[in-house]
This record gives structure tokens, C-alpha cells and sequence, in this order.
């Protein structure tokens, strides 16, 4: 009977056990994909030298500028133009000259070169399916390039005669996966620099996050201060 028991409470406990799965959601674009696109439009805004008289009254058309990650590189050559002494306005009526901005590139390219057997579908008659046979490397090059290509053209705000041009300039960005001998493996790229990859950035912050605070510094200050117990005191 005792046994019976055991087991009815055994099943009922089975039956009424759970577990919980967090649910993982990621975004449509990985990390890589934005960093290669916003790195070589980085580039390609640096090279824009338009010329236009420090304290020019500029407006920005970016009707003509389309790409992924527009917003992104808008912003980069709007920074350039800053950097270079124009004075930004928001509306075209205001502006001494126009200044008009279009993209030619803003994109990734995809290259990939093996030496060895690449991985394929092996199929098991009557079943439908397949076995895949692994990717064999003896040598591997996988590489993503970023490609930005931008041009400026200016003109009078009230005339519409030119003034002045910039490009088409291009930025190029990379990250490179290498694979020798199956095993032995490396990345290269430009995208992060040194100081920022993601171990020293993890160190760095959790260095800055244990260190005392301004607060915890001066609260400790008084005690600091104070007489030590037998030590002398000057009357």
C-alpha cells in the first residue's frame, strides 16, 4: 500500500514539474554588418574637401542620398562639413549655398576562397534526407569589405551656379576570417580599434565600475584625519 503510494506521488509530481525557457530574440543585422558599412563610410567622409569659404551658410540636400545606413553616413559627412567651417542650416531659404550629397556605394561585398572539399549533401535513398559531409579546410579566406563611395557638388542658394564639388571619394572597410589545416584559425579587421575590442573594453569597464567613487574618496577623508588611538597629540 505504502509503495502504491510512493508511486501515485511520484507520478503526480512528474506530472505537475515545469522548467522555464527564456525566450531570445536577436536583431535583423548582426554587429559586423553595421560596423563594416559604418567604418567605411567613416573613411569616405574623411577624404570630402569641398572648399567652400569658412562661415558659409550651408544647407544639406540629402534628397539624392540613398543607401543602408543613410541616416549613419548623412551624419558623418555633415561632421566633415562642420569640421571644415560651414555653418549648417536647417532651412534652404537661409542658406548662402547648397550643398547636395548622393551615395554610389553603400554596401558590403562577400568573398570567399577555399583549398580543399567543400561541404555537401550526401542523400540516403527511400528516406528523403541527407547527411551533410563537414566543410574539409586546408585553406580557408572569408572576407567581408565594406564599400562607401560619396560625392558633394555645391551651388548658390539664390543663383543655383556652382561653387564648388568633392569627389566621388571611396572608404573601404574589412574583416577577414582566415582557416589552415582545419583547426587554426585568426581574424583580421579594421573595424574595432585595439583599445576598444571587447576583452580590454569588458576589463576596462569593470576596472572603472570597482574603483572608488569622488564621494567614497572624500567621505573617507576625515577618518583619515582623526588621531590614531596612542599616538601623540599636540595640545
Amino acid at each position: 500500500m505504502r509503495l502504491r503510494r510512493s508511486a501515485i506521488l511520484l507520478a503526480a509530481g512528474l506530472g505537475l514539474s515545469s522548467c522555464t525557457t527564456p525566450r531570445v530574440s536577436n536583431p535583423p543585422r548582426t554587429a559586423t554588418e553595421e560596423l563594416l558599412i559604418s567604418r567605411a563610410a567613416d573613411h569616405a567622409a574623411d577624404r570630402l574637401e569641398l572648399g567652400l569659404p569658412p562661415g558659409t551658410k550651408v544647407f544639406l540636400d540629402t534628397s539624392y542620398f540613398e543607401g543602408t545606413d543613410a541616416k549613419y553616413a548623412i551624419g558623418d559627412i555633415r561632421d566633415r562639413l562642420l569640421k571644415q567651417g560651414a555653418d549648417l542650416v536647417p532651412d534652404r531659404k537661409d542658406a548662402e549655398a547648397v550643398v547636395e550629397a548622393r551615395a554610389g556605394a553603400l554596401s558590403i561585398d562577400d568573398t570567399t576562397t577555399l583549398y580543399g572539399i567543400p561541404s555537401f549533401n550526401i542523400p540516403i535513398p527511400l528516406s528523403g534526407t541527407g547527411l551533410t559531409f563537414p566543410e574539409i579546410a586546408l585553406f580557408k579566406k572569408d572576407q567581408r569589405r565594406g564599400v562607401a563611395k560619396f560625392a558633394l557638388t555645391g551651388y548658390g542658394a539664390k543663383n543655383g551656379a556652382f561653387e564648388s564639388a568633392a569627389g566621388p571619394v571611396y572608404g573601404y572597410s574589412y574583416r577577414t576570417h582566415y582557416v589552415v589545416l582545419l583547426f587554426v584559425s585568426w581574424t583580421k579587421s579594421d573595424l574595432i580599434p585595439k583599445g576598444e575590442r571587447f576583452e580590454k573594453a569588458i576589463e576596462r569597464q569593470d576596472r572603472d565600475e570597482s574603483a572608488p567613487t569622488s564621494e567614497s574618496v572624500s567621505g573617507a577623508a576625515p577618518e583619515d584625519n582623526m588621531a590614531k588611538p596612542g599616538s601623540d597629540t599636540k595640545q
